[in-house]
C-alpha cells in the first residue's frame, strides 16, 4: 500500500513539473504591469486610499457580532478614561505637558479606530466569481472550489464563517474581533491596528497607574520609604471632583482591559509581523510544516522551496505595507522565488490534499446520538471540559452514520459526514467536530469492500 501511495506520488511530482516548466517565471517588473490590469476591485481600493469607503450598507452589519462589540468597548472604555483621569485628576490641560498628552491619547484613539474600521470594512479582498485561469492548461495546478463554482486562485481559500460565495485573496485567517477575514487588501491595516492596539493601551495604562498614585498619595501611606516622587506639580491644582470610590474603580477596571489588550494584541502583532517577513500567511505556514512532513513520511526525495519568499525581510515587509496603503499585486499573480513559479504552492496543496483522501481511508461509524451541541453535558465530564476552543462548528450525529476523520484530541474528533450520491452532486459537505466516544472505527477490505466494526474509541 505504502510502495503504491510513493509512485503515485512520484508520478504527479513528474508530471507537475513537465506540466510547470511553460509556466513563466513572475519577476518584480512583470508584478508592476500586473498591477495596471482592468481590476474593478483594484480601482477601487485606489480610490480609496484616505477614507473608510464601505462596499455597500449590508459590511454596517459586521458590527452586530460579539467580536465589534468587545472590541470597540474595550476601545472606548480605556480611551474615555485615559481622556477623563487626565483632565479632571492627573495632568490638567492649562499645562504644557497636560495638552501634549491629551493631544497623544486623541491620536492614539483615532489611528486605532481608522485602522480598526479598514480592516473591517475594506476586507480582504475576492477572487471573481467562477473565475478560471487565463491559461486553460493550469486549471490542472488548481483546487475547484465546489462552493463558488471556480478555480482557487493562488494563494486564495474559502472562508465559511464569512458565508461568502467566493474565494478570499491570500488569506491569512478570519478574525473574530473584525468579523471579517484578513487577507490581501487589508492584511496592512489589520497589523496596524495589532501595533497600534497595545501603544494606546500602554500610554493609558501610565495615565490610569500615576493617577491612582497621585490622588492616593495622601491618603494611604503605602509603606514604600525608598520611593521617591515629586508631588509639588501635582498640588499646585485642585481637581475639578474628588477622586471618589467609584472613580477608582473604574480607573483600577480599565487598567485591567488596557493590561490585557497590550499583552494580548501585543503577542498578535508578533506573530503576525513573523508571517509577514517571511511573506507568509498563517495558513501557507501550515502548509509548508504538512509538506515537510508529506516528504517525510513518504520519503520522496523532493525539495519544497516556499515560492513567495524572496529572500529578503525588506522586499517581503514591502508587499504588505505601502505608502498608499494598497498593497502590491493583483491578488491573483505573485512574484515568486527564481526556482518556483505560480503554481508551486498549488500543487503542493493537490500533493497534500491526495495525501489526506487516502490517510482517512478508515471509516468511522456513529454509535451514539450526539445533538451537535459545543459543550455536551451528557457525552462525560473530560468531553464537556475538552472541547476545542475553535469556531469551527460541530455535527450532529445520528446513530450508524459514517464519517471519515481527519484529525482529532483525546476527546474529540474532526471530519467529513459521509454523504449520499444526490448531496455530493449537489456540492453539499458536512465537516466539523463531534466527541470521540460517539463513535467506532471501522476496517475496510479494501479489495471487497467489506467493513466491520472494531472496539470502542476511548
Amino acid at each position: 500500500m505504502r510502495k503504491n501511495i510513493c509512485t503515485a506520488f512520484t508520478t504527479d511530482c513528474k508530471k507537475a513539473e513537465e506540466g510547470s516548466s511553460t509556466l513563466k517565471l513572475n519577476t518584480f517588473q512583470e508584478l508592476k504591469a500586473q498591477s495596471t490590469h482592468t481590476n474593478p476591485l483594484m480601482k477601487k481600493m485606489n480610490v480609496m486610499s484616505t477614507f473608510v469607503t464601505f462596499e455597500n450598507l449590508h459590511e454596517v452589519r459586521r458590527l452586530c457580532h460579539w467580536g465589534p462589540v468587545i472590541a470597540l468597548s474595550v476601545i472606548a472604555i480605556c480611551s474615555t478614561m485615559a481622556i477623563l483621569d487626565s483632565i479632571i485628576w492627573y495632568w490638567p490641560l492649562d499645562t504644557t505637558g497636560g495638552s501634549i498628552n491629551f493631544i497623544m491619547l486623541i491620536n492614539w484613539t483615532v489611528l486605532i479606530l481608522y485602522n480598526y474600521f479598514n480592516a473591517m470594512f475594506v476586507g480582504p479582498g475576492y477572487i471573481p466569481i467562477a473565475w478560471k485561469p487565463e491559461d486553460q492548461q493550469d486549471a490542472q495546478y488548481l483546487q475547484y472550489c465546489r462552493l463558488c463554482q471556480g478555480y482557487k486562485a493562488p494563494r486564495s481559500h474559502h472562508c465559511r464563517k464569512c458565508n461568502r460565495q467566493v474565494c478570499v485573496m491570500k488569506m491569512d485567517h478570519h478574525c473574530p474581533w473584525i468579523n471579517n477575514c484578513c487577507g490581501h487588501l487589508n492584511h496592512a491595516y489589520f497589523t496596524s491596528f495589532l501595533l497600534l492596539a497595545p501603544m494606546g493601551c500602554s500610554h493609558a495604562a501610565i495615565i490610569f497607574i500615576m493617577t491612582m498614585y497621585t490622588q492616593l498619595y495622601e491618603r494611604i501611606s503605602f509603606g514604600w520609604s525608598t520611593v521617591k516622587i515629586d508631588m509639588s506639580a501635582v498640588r499646585q491644582f485642585q481637581p475639578l471632583m474628588p477622586f471618589s470610590v467609584p472613580a477608582f474603580a473604574a480607573t483600577l477596571f480599565a487598567l485591567g482591559l488596557a493590561l490585557g489588550t497590550t499583552i494580548a494584541v501585543g503577542m498578535l502583532f508578533f506573530i503576525q509581523m513573523k508571517v509577514i517577513l517571511r511573506n507568509k500567511t498563517s495558513i501557507e505556514s501550515w502548509i509548508e510544516e504538512k509538506a515537510k512532513d508529506r516528504i517525510q513520511h513518504y520519503q520522496t526525495g523532493e525539495e519544497f522551496i516556499f515560492p513567495y519568499d524572496l529572500g529578503s525581510r525588506w522586499l517581503n515587509f514591502k508587499q504588505v505595507f505601502t505608502w498608499s496603503g494598497t498593497p502590491k499585486g493583483d491578488g491573483i499573480e505573485w512574484p515568486v522565488h527564481p526556482k518556483c513559479h505560480q503554481h508551486t504552492l498549488t500543487i503542493e496543496q493537490l500533493k497534500q490534499k491526495a495525501d489526506k483522501r487516502v490517510r482517512s481511508q478508515v471509516q468511522y461509524q456513529a454509535v451514539e446520538d450526539y445533538n451537535g451541541a459545543c459543550c455536551p453535558l451528557n457525552k462525560g465530564l473530560q468531553t464537556f471540559f475538552r472541547t476545542p476552543c475553535t469556531e469551527e462548528p460541530r455535527i450532529p450525529l445520528s446513530k450508524g452514520e459514517n464519517i471519515l476523520a481527519t484529525r482529532g484530541t483525546k476527546w474529540w474528533m474532526y471530519g467529513d459526514k459521509v454523504l449520499s450520491e444526490e448531496e455530493m452532486r449537489a456540492g453539499e459537505r458536512v465537516r466539523g467536530w463531534f466527541p470521540r466516544r460517539c463513535v467506532e472505527k471501522c476496517h475496510y477490505d479494501t479489495a471487497a469492500g467489506d467493513g466491520a466494526s472494531d472496539k470502542k474509541v476511548n
